[in-house]
This record gives structure tokens, C-alpha cells and sequence, in this order.
């Protein structure tokens, strides 16, 4: 391995821990513990290490936005990949990103901010545009195979998606166990509605 090829693989790896450390200071103090110092303190480097490979602490959120949304992209592929009619695949995936919100709380939580991803963060963030079309397209199929083909994909999508964030935001909130039959019961219910309004 030459000089130029070892000095990639060093900042790669310096940039790898940067982020394994920041999410490690999130999961034990919470997001609003976050700081450079403390990212710099952790990996055991000065903090003008840290600038070196992200400009602010807002560009390491960003970076792990995008893991996130790599992971949840992943999870929801697999589910939609168990079946091939739009209806199940909905709920597959419905349910995959359910779990992968209480698996990855701390995840889930960057990815959202203070609300749902707004258009200028789906041109910076390319996982969520594959997020985005996974579920919209599954959408497209089952509005095709409906009665009710002039039903407008693209709000279906938000209804769907704002449903399904909203019900686990709302669980983020409290205390107990959010993984309950009767969240179960509610998730089966907004998913059974939710398909059979676009069936008609």
C-alpha cells in the first residue's frame, strides 16, 4: 500500500470513528449532549481533527441522517421483497419501519429533526429520495390495481407516511413500551384502512 493510498484509509477510518463515537455520546447522554469537544475527547484527537473531516457538528448530523436512512432503506427493501402484491408489501413495510424506529430510536430520531424531512433535505439526503420512491412506488402499484385510479399517488404516499411517523412519535413520547398489542391493533388498523380507501 503506498503513502496516498494509506492516508485515505487513515481519514476514512478517523471519519468511521468520529461517527461510531458521536451515535456511541448520543445513546448514553442524548442528543442534546452532542458536541465536537466531546467527539474529539472521545476518539482522542484535537478538535481541529474533527473539522478536518466535517465542517460543523450539523455536518456530522447530516452524515448520520444518511446512515439512517440506509439502514431503514435496507430493512424496508427486504419487506417489500417477501411479496409481490402492493397491499402486503405496504404492510410489510409499514411494519418494518415501525420496528426499525424502536430498534434505532436514537437513528430515528436525527432523521427526523423536529418533524418530517422537508423537500430541501430529500436533494441533500439520497437515501431519502430511495426511501421515498420504495414506498411510492408500492403505492403507484396498489392504485393501479384499485377501482380508484385517479386517487393522487403522492398524497397517498404523505397520508401514509405522516400516519405511520405520527403514531410512532407519538410513542417516543412516552414512557412504557411502545411494541404493545394495542399498538399492533392501531398500526393493523391504519394499515387495513389505509388500503382499502385507495381499493375503494
Amino acid at each position: 500500500m503506498g503513502i496516498a493510498e494509506r492516508k485515505i484509509r487513515q481519514k476514512e477510518e478517523v471519519r468511521s470513528s468520529i461517527l461510531k463515537s458521536a451515535m456511541q455520546i448520543v445513546e448514553k447522554e442524548g442528543w442534546q449532549a452532542l458536541s465536537i469537544r466531546k467527539i474529539a475527547d472521545a476518539i482522542e484527537y484535537s478538535v481541529p481533527v474533527i473539522y478536518d473531516h466535517f465542517e460543523n457538528k450539523e455536518g456530522i448530523l447530516l452524515e448520520l441522517t444518511r446512515q439512517g436512512f440506509r439502514l431503514l432503506n435496507q430493512r424496508i427493501e427486504k419487506a417489500k421483497s417477501t411479496f409481490s402484491d402492493p397491499a402486503k408489501q405496504l404492510e410489510s413495510m409499514a411494519f418494518a419501519y415501525w420496528h426499525f424506529a424502536f430498534d434505532n430510536v436514537e437513528y430515528y430520531k436525527v432523521m427526523y429533526g423536529l418533524g418530517m424531512p422537508g423537500c430541501e433535505m430529500v436533494q441533500q439526503i439520497a437515501e431519502l429520495a430511495t426511501f421515498t420512491e420504495l414506498i411510492l412506488s408500492c403505492v403507484k402499484d396498489l392504485i393501479k390495481n384499485s377501482k380508484n385510479h385517479e386517487a393522487d399517488a403522492f398524497l397517498k404516499f404523505h397520508t401514509f407516511w405522516s400516519m405511520l411517523h405520527g403514531l410512532i412519535s407519538i410513542n417516543l413520547m412516552g414512557k412504557e413500551n411502545a411494541r404493545t398489542e394495542l399498538n399492533n391493533m392501531v398500526l393493523n388498523d391504519f394499515i387495513k384502512g389505509f388500503v382499502a380507501g385507495i381499493k375503494g
